[in-house]
């Protein structure tokens, strides 16, 4: 009887060790290191042979002005979020991650964009769905595609057997944990496991030149499940976002090969699935019938798409000895420094006020163009006085009080005149040698907080 061989591997990052200890020495965590049975193969080709006869590629080296990448154009997924987050469609061969919360989503996006590509064979392989399940969730989802073939598997000796025989042109593993290997004699979602699926597929796209979809679970800190190798290893890492108790569901991206990295998609969950939202600014900004004070509204930026968000705030005495300081959706320590701006340099008495700020919609920003709209939300609740429905704002707050330029400013402003608003509180810096005689929203430029106090409350 052969010996059993066996490993400890970081939890984390995957560090491979031969004994225990208890502080990583890749990454620095304490008490991560798990005892794992390990078994590969002799010639170590896992279950993806080389010589396969899905595979399209030669493994001879070629000059880099011979190749020639427009052969094998995106697939369009006609789904206008998806296509600007990957950067204008899914590249042949790339592997894409898409992790999220449990129900916030991932598998209905999934088999959504399986069931819309018509014209494109795609096998959905589900290790924790029975057929007749994903069957239930696409009548609901009312699709009809006679090129989606589903699978229920979680061995990727099958899985590849599978593969073979249908010749899918695009995969998607439902979910990466629960798939197992042979060659490594250890449970489903282990990090030698994850680590030898993802790498299994990792060759098959590569060498097939089929592009795979991978959802991954995430940890109770968010972070995706399994070793950070993971990450490194996949072309693309998707983060889908959202409230559970809400209906709208955004889509980050906070790796991209092929694209930038810093695309949103927004999409509304329904009964019938997921629908894109073209227009976010629209669901972004809530409908009062009577103005409220406390509530700017910021011109703010993500990626190439520029939104119109609506900033609370909130300022009361503080009822116990320590004022309370509470951001939802914005980052809270950039809403202490503004707090120290404001009453250092607009001599507003905070210390014994306790402050709350909330983004509307479930967002969570960290674009500091939204500052100028933090600032007036919060004098606005300070001097227990609203501001008008039709003025937003969009500018960077510096430690001295000054108002600084941010970019793409033109995208902002034309956001803000199609929505209706008929002002615009910019800085002065940003508005050098730019023309806005044509646009019927009034620009005003300031430079300081106080600028901007007169301007609004005298």
């Amino acid at each position: 009887m052969a010996k059993v061989k066996t490993a400890f591997f970081c939890q984390n990052c995957g560090q491979q060790s031969p004994k225990w200890v208890g502080k990583c020495n890749s990454c620095g965590d304490w008490n991560t290191y798990v005892e794992e049975v390990i078994h590969k193969e002799e010639n170590g080709l896992g279950s993806w042979k080389q010589g396969s006869s899905l595979s399209k590629k030669k493994n001879s080296p070629r000059k880099l002005q011979e190749i020639n990448y427009e052969e094998h154009p995106r697939l369009v997924t006609f789904d206008p979020e998806l296509d600007r987050v990957l950067g204008g469609g899914i590249v042949p061969g790339s592997l894409t991650l898409i992790g999220g919360e449990p129900g916030i989503g991932k598998s209905t996006l999934m088999l959504q964009i399986a069931l819309v590509l018509k014209n494109t064979k795609v096998l959905y392989v589900s290790g924790e769905e029975s057929e007749s399940q994903i069957k239930m969730r696409a009548d609901r989802m009312q699709y009809q595609s006679e090129n989606c073939y589903v699978l229920s598997a979680t061995n990727t000796q099958n899985i590849f057997q599978q593969i073979e025989a249908l010749k899918p042109q695009l995969l998607v593993i439902d979910s990466i944990q629960t798939l197992h290997s042979k060659h490594v004699e250890s449970a489903a979602g282990s990090v030698s496991q994850v680590r030898e699926c993802t790498a299994e597929l990792m060759k098959f796209a590569k060498e097939t030149g089929t592009p795979v979809f991978l959802i991954g679970h995430i940890t109770k800190d968010g972070a995706i499940a399994g070793p950070k190798i993971m990450e490194h290893m996949v072309d693309t890492v998707l983060q889908f976002e959202g409230d559970r108790h809400l209906s709208y569901r955004i889509l980050r991206t906070s790796k991209n090969r092929f694209g930038a990295t810093h695309e949103l998609g927004i999409y509304e969950m329904r009964s019938e699935g997921l629908r894109g939202v073209a227009n976010p600014s629209e669901i972004l900004l809530s409908q009062r019938e009577e103005t409220l004070n406390g509530v700017a509204i910021g011109a703010m930026l993500e990626g190439n798409r520029p939104m119109l968000i609506e900033i609370q705030s909130l300022i009361s005495p503080a009822t116990y000895g320590t004022p309370q300081r509470s951001s939802t959706g914005h980052d809270a320590k950039r809403l202490n420094m503004l707090l120290a701006v404001l009453e250092k340099r607009g001599g507003m008495r905070l210390g014994q006020q306790d402050v709350f700020l909330n983004v509307a919609g479930g967002m969570r920003v960290d674009d500091p163009g939204l500052d100028l709209a933090v600032c007036a939300a919060l004098i606005s609740s300070y001097e227990d006085t609203a501001l008008s429905p039709e003025i937003c704002f969009a500018g960077e707050v510096g430690l001295g009080g000054e108002i600084r330029a941010v970019n793409r400013i033109e995208n902002r402003i034309a956001e803000a005149e199609k929505l209706g608003f008929k002002k615009i509180m910019v800085s002065k810096y940003a508005v050098k040698g730019v023309s806005f005689s044509q646009l019927d929203i009034k620009v005003i430029p300031v430079t300081k907080l106080e600028e901007m106090y007169q301007q609004l409350f005298e």
